[in-house]
């Protein structure tokens, strides 16, 4: 079966080439120019990432992003994370590799209920390859945005 060594060199390509300093922190909200963005609520233990490209911005690679997103996640005890791909409308899908591996990586994210990841009909490319890859090797809730 050709799945299991295509998965090893998506996750094998982890890391995109583009670095720079990090971002400044915006209120609850953290924030890399329009291409993506995450927030933490404590109270609930869920983290929220939106993308609307999967592409490194001058500001901060995806890689780099990601890497934030689980080091809060983490720090923060989230037990759940909410994947917003409805309004993705391009970039690199093997950017996403990071956000794959680190969803693998933390069974409580995994396994049915620690995952919801929304669609719509804006959800492009990158954002429909990374879905598919997320409900082949994790349990995830998918939840259709509805067309406004």
């Amino acid at each position: 079966m050709l799945i299991a060594p295509a998965l090893a060199l998506v996750l094998a390509c982890s890391t995109d080439s583009t670095t720079a300093p990090v971002p400044r922190q915006e209120s609850a909200a953290i924030r890399s120019e329009a291409n993506y963005s995450f927030t933490v609520t404590p109270e609930n233990r869920t983290v929220h990432v939106q993308f609307e490209r999967v592409r490194s911005t001058g500001a901060e690679s995806v890689s780099a992003f990601m890497q934030r997103v689980f080091d809060s996640a983490d720090a923060a005890g989230a037990t759940r994370l909410v994947l917003d791909l409805s309004e993705t409308k391009g970039g690199d899908a093997f950017l996403a590799v990071p956000l794959v591996k680190g969803v693998l990586a933390r069974q409580h994210l995994s396994k049915r209920g620690g995952l919801i990841v929304v669609v719509g009909p804006d959800t492009f490319s990158p954002g429909q390859n990374t879905a598919k890859l997320l409900q082949q090797y994790a349990q995830p809730i998918f939840v259709k945005h509805p067309i406004s």
